[in-house]
């Protein structure tokens, strides 16, 4: 199957690493990137649409009905936000896009990107672990092809700009952590490849750990 992906958030460190695999990927034919400010790579595969508004992507037309998967890498932290405003900018915008995309192309394969310690209960202490379970779920109902990634610690992959700017800082840990801990550590190709493979092969999982990332990667 040769695969047509939209990718959001590709100017933050994960999106920029999930669209670096891809667009090495053989099976990757075309690769959207929707972003709100440009970013500033060019490729054969590579398209990309400026749209600052997430909420209304009606506005693009049909040119989105064409893509059989969405790579969904957009978020932020919730650190300084009101638990309002976290869940407007997490589990509202995702679940618009979601929608808007799902009405075009139900069989979509849609990836999630939330996090270790999401809360799939949406019952527990943790207003940001609640959200995110929260947009897992709802994105569950919407797709019959979705598939939520829940990654720990992440390894930049090989010529990304888009790092924080503390990572460098902690980028010495991976190695001590993939080796003592390997539950809690994988690397941005690792996840990118799982992505890729949710579209090929599928995985019998909807949820998908650190673990079931690097299992995914090596099909």
């Amino acid at each position: 199957m040769k695969i047509k992906a939209i990718i959001t958030g590709a100017t933050g460190m994960v999106g920029e690493g999930v669209l670096l695999t891809c667009l090495q990927h053989p099976d990757v034919e075309q690769v959207l990137v929707i972003n709100r400010k440009p970013g500033g790579l060019n490729h054969p595969k590579l398209k990309e649409i400026i749209h600052q508004d997430f909420f209304n992507l009606g506005l693009l037309g049909a040119q989105l009905s064409e893509y059989n998967a969405c790579f969904f890498c957009l978020g932020i932290s919730s650190l300084g936000l009101s638990k309002e405003d976290y869940q407007h900018t997490t589990y509202d915008l995702t679940l618009s896009v979601g929608k808007h995309l799902a009405q075009l192309n139900p069989e979509m394969t849609f990836c999630y990107v939330s996090g270790a310690g999401t809360d799939s209960t949406e019952q527990g202490k943790i207003a940001w672990a609640r959200i995110k379970g929260a947009t897992e779920n709802a994105l569950l109902r919407l797709f019959k092809n979705a598939y939520m990634f829940r990654p720990g610690f992440m390894k930049a992959s090989p010529g990304q700009k888009n790092l924080k700017s503390y990572y460098k800082f902690f980028s010495w840990i991976y190695p001590i952590g993939r080796k003592l801990f390997p539950a809690g550590f994988c690397t941005l190709e690792e996840v990118g490849l799982a992505m890729i493979n949710t579209v090929k092969i599928g995985y019998p999982k909807r949820v998908l750990e650190v673990k079931d990332i690097v299992e995914l990667s090596k099909e």
